[in-house]
Parts: structure tokens; sequence; C-alpha cells
């Protein structure tokens, strides 16, 4: 039609003119053309450069990845970030592709509905020890039965400063991670030894008593409860404690409760040099506080 000639013009009408009457893009007519003129096209083939390996082999390098892991349940994120330590460089959305079609994804978790959240800003801090924070949570033994686990984060760097665990749940076992994290960060356990130190916690009973508050005045540090029905307030332990019950609470079992307190120290050893926090670039919380030292030292 477009060929045609017209009566009145006497020249052909044009594609532009017969696309437009007809409603249709002129790409479309030239995709149309084409198809007819060439009814067996070459395939297109992937765009961009050649990649090293193809989709096959990237699998087993991510099955590789998973299973030396020392964590469980690592995403996608993590898996492309411990490729990228073995020199092998790719997309995540091609990481994310390739487990999710091979069932190498982790289970998603249940999403909860919250309610207006009262703390709104950050709670991590620019340098280490400027702010620790602490909680608890309870874990099962055979022998002993119920014991609390407690535990102090840094909110700079997300690595565990102290840990501890017993029977007993009381405001003074409380206290054990953050002797441990001050006589390891600050070389002596004196009054005033961590002067403008911030210490975050819930209102728990433990961490509200008269003893719990008084010892922190006596070290030099300041208090800092969350919001009350805000977890998020204190997020950096939270967030800690997330990681502690799935990747060693939930996944070993103990008999007594000075054989969880010994595991517990040598696993934070582990968590400090090897987990990666997607915040600081999939870097480990120990390798953080190294790399804040040297910039120190050059500036």
């Amino acid at each position: 039609m477009s060929r045609a000639v017209s009566p009145s013009a006497k020249r052909p009408y044009g594609v532009a003119l017969v696309t437009e009457i007809l409603g249709i893009a002129r790409s479309t007519y030239y995709d149309q053309k084409a198809a007819r003129d060439n009814p067996s096209p070459t395939p297109p083939k992937k765009r961009g450069p050649k990649t090293k390996l193809d989709d096959a082999a990237l699998v087993v390098e991510i099955r590789t990845v998973l299973g030396e892991s020392m964590f469980t349940g690592e995403g996608h994120r993590k898996a492309w970030a411990r490729l990228r330590t073995k020199g092998i460089r790719t997309s995540q959305k091609r990481v994310l592709r390739l487990m999710r079609e091979n069932g190498l994804l982790a289970p998603p978790r249940a999403r909860r509905v919250l309610g207006p959240r009262t703390h709104d800003g950050t709670i991590t801090t620019e340098r280490p020890d400027q702010m620790w924070g602490t909680d608890a949570t309870a874990t099962y033994t055979f022998t002993e039965g119920y014991v609390t686990v407690f535990a102090a984060v840094d909110h700079c760097t997300s690595e565990c400063v102290g840990i501890h665990a017993a029977k007993r749940g009381s405001r003074f076992e409380a206290l054990e991670p953050i002797r441990q994290a001050v006589r390891s960060r600050y070389g002596s356990y004196a009054e005033g030894v961590v002067h403008g130190l911030q210490v975050r916690h819930d209102h728990g009973s433990q961490y509200m008593s008269d003893a719990f508050q008084r010892e922190l005045t006596w070290l030099g540090a300041e208090s800092s409860p969350a919001f009350v029905r805000a977890p998020e307030g204190n997020g950096v332990a939270e967030r800690f404690f997330r990681t502690l019950k799935e990747q060693f609470l939930w996944v070993h079992t103990f008999r007594t409760v000075e054989e969880l307190r010994l595991a517990l120290l040598e696993w934070i050893k582990v968590y400090n040099e090897q987990w990666l926090v997607a915040r600081h670039g999939y870097r480990s919380p120990a390798q953080v506080r190294r790399d804040l030292a040297t910039v120190a030292l050059v500036a």
C-alpha cells in the first residue's frame, strides 16, 4: 500500500503516511518486513562481553564458596562477595539468577507488619568504641536446661566485643560482656577508663538495675537506653543475635553452660574475622577496625 500512487498527488503514499493512518509504529512495519524478507534469522546472542565462566561452571563455583563458608544460609550478595575474593568477577544479578534457578537461595523469612517506629535516624557510629550495644537471649543445654547468653557489640564495626553465658541471667552476669570489652579495648578495668563511651541497651530488668547503672557510671560510660517498644533502637545488638542464633545456637548443642560459654568465646573469633558485613562493603568486623585504625594513623 505504501507503494501505491495517489490519484491526486501522482506520487506514492509512503510508509510514514500509511502507518500513521493505520495507527501502527513504523518500527513494527520494518520489523515485520524484515521477518518476511528473512524468514530464518540468526538467533540473537548474549549481549555484552564474553564471560570466562559459563552458567554451569559458575554454579559449580557458587556451590564451592557456599560449602567452604563457615556460615549457613548466606544469600546471593555474600556468595558474590566471596567469588570476588577468589578472583571470579561477575554481577550480583547473575549470581542471584543462578542461585534461584538451582535452589541455592536460603528460605525467605516471614515478614512482620510493624507499627509506627519511635526511632527515626541512625544508631551506627563513625568510629569504634563510641557506642556498644548489649542484649541477651536464652538457649538450652542438656544437663542444665535453659541458660542466658549475654553479648556486647560495637555500633561502628559490628564486632562482638564481649560474650558470656550463665545459668542465671542476673544483673551481675549482664555486666560480664562489658567487662570483657573494657579489658580488651582499654587494657584495664578501672574507674573512668572508658570516659565518653555510650552503652545502648533495652529496658530489661538487668540493664535498668542500680548495680548495672552504677557500674557504667563508675567506668565513665553513659547509659543509652533504647525507646520503649522500639527494638530497632538497639538494632546493632539485635542483628548480631539473629546471626548468633542462625549460625551457632540453633545448629549446635551443648551439655553444660560452661561448655557453651567456652564455645561462644571461640565462635566470636570466627565471627569477627570471617563474617561479612554488607554495610561495610562485605568486609569482616575485625577488618573494618584494622582499616579504620590505618586511616587514623595516616591522618
